[in-house]
């Protein structure tokens, strides 16, 4: 019996360290694989940015430009402490448990995260205010057209849950820092629609460079990472 034991745990470990591998193996080519691979960028496009801390990314765009006002969907003020000199604003979706349970990575539970793999829990869509960004390895510029831009603003405003009068619904109480504020989002994550994922299908979206498939940062950053 406990020899049948041990080698049903045996068995069950190497089918989980075979399911592993595949996963990653399929992250590494798939995020290989190009989308819009020909797509070049306007002289006088745009500007977006692309942003990590290394883990996550975030879609950032001007809070206010002749093409769009955010602040017809979301209101700065929600931060915890408002700057009337922010004039960026970073998008970032992901699982709303992971996000708000998870400030830093030691406060991760094994619970929050089999919960956001395998997709049991909402989700969230966090923005961050900014004054200005610096171009690096984890922050890189991208200029769009009027149309790819339009076709981003449209992603990202299709991501966030809405009330009643159409306007987008904030968490209270939830922040990172003084310049950050949640809202309830829509749509499922796990583990093949990651928080980067979100990010790589707006760059689908939107006409610009980015991969097949990916659930990592780098598949998304290393995109962008020659450009001159």
């Amino acid at each position: 019996m406990i020899r049948r034991i041990v080698r049903f745990a045996g068995r069950s470990l190497l089918v989980l360290v075979a399911l592993i591998g595949l996963y990653l193996l399929a992250a590494w080519l798939l995020a290989k694989v190009p989308v819009n691979a020909g797509a070049a960028q306007p002289k006088d496009g745009i500007p977006i940015y692309l942003l990590s801390n290394g883990v996550h990314t975030d879609l950032v765009l001007p809070l206010v430009s002749t093409e769009h006002d955010w602040r017809d969907l979301v209101d700065p003020t929600h931060a915890a402490r408002p700057d009337s000199l922010a004039r960026w604003v970073a998008f970032g979706w992901g699982d709303k448990g992971f996000y708000l349970n998870t400030p830093t990575w030691a406060d991760l539970t094994a619970s929050t995260a089999l919960k956001a793999a395998f997709g049991l829990g909402g989700t969230a869509m966090h923005l961050t205010y900014h004054r200005s960004l610096a171009e690096g390895p984890l922050c890189h510029r991208i200029l769009l057209s009027p149309e790819g831009y339009a076709k981003l603003v449209a992603y990202i405003s299709s991501g966030f849950a809405r009330d009643a009068a159409g306007g987008a619904i904030r968490i209270t109480g939830a922040h990172y820092t003084t310049s950050d504020v949640f809202y309830e989002a829509v749509g499922r994550y796990h583990l093949f629609h990651t928080c980067n994922g979100w990010t790589n299908n707006g760059l689908k979206a939107c006409g610009a460079k980015a991969c097949l498939w990916t659930p990592f940062q780098s598949g998304v950053m290393d995109l962008y990472a020659i450009e001159p």
